[in-house]
C-alpha cells in the first residue's frame, strides 16, 4: 500500500486562500488540480497536513476538498476514503467534512435527477 504526507505550509503555501486563480496564486482550485488530485490518483492513502499556515479562508476549502467531489463525481466516496486530514484543528476537520457532505448531497441529488431525466 503506497502512502504520502502532504504539508501544505511546507510544499505549498504558509498563505493558502481563495478559490479560483483569480483570488491568487496560492487558491483552492489549484491546490486540488495541482496537489490532490495527483496524490490521490498515484496512492492508496494520502495524509494532509494543515497545521503551519496563517490559516484558511472558507472558500479555500471548499474549493479544495468540496470540489473533489465535484471533480470524481460517482466515485467520489471511495476516492475520499483515502485522504485523511491531519490538524490539530477541529474547526477545520469540521469545516472540511460538512463541504465534503455537501458536495456529496449535490452530486447524489444530480445523479437522480439526471437518471429520472432519462426515464
Amino acid at each position: 500500500m503506497k502512502e504520502v504526507s502532504y504539508s501544505v505550509a511546507e510544499k505549498f503555501s504558509k498563505f493558502p486562500a481563495g478559490r479560483v486563480p483569480e483570488d491568487g496564486k496560492y487558491n483552492g482550485e489549484r491546490f486540488r488540480n495541482e496537489v490532490l488530485i495527483p496524490l490521490i490518483e498515484k496512492n492508496d492513502i494520502v495524509h494532509i497536513f494543515l497545521d503551519g499556515t496563517r490559516g484558511y479562508g472558507s472558500s479555500f476549502l471548499e474549493e479544495s476538498f468540496g470540489g473533489l467531489v465535484r471533480y470524481f463525481g460517482p466515485k467520489a466516496q471511495d476516492i475520499l476514503s483515502k485522504v485523511h486530514i491531519k490538524t490539530k484543528s477541529l474547526a477545520y476537520r469540521s469545516e472540511i467534512k460538512s463541504y465534503i457532505d455537501d458536495a456529496l448531497k449535490k452530486e447524489a441529488l444530480k445523479m437522480i435527477v439526471e437518471k429520472d431525466g432519462d426515464a
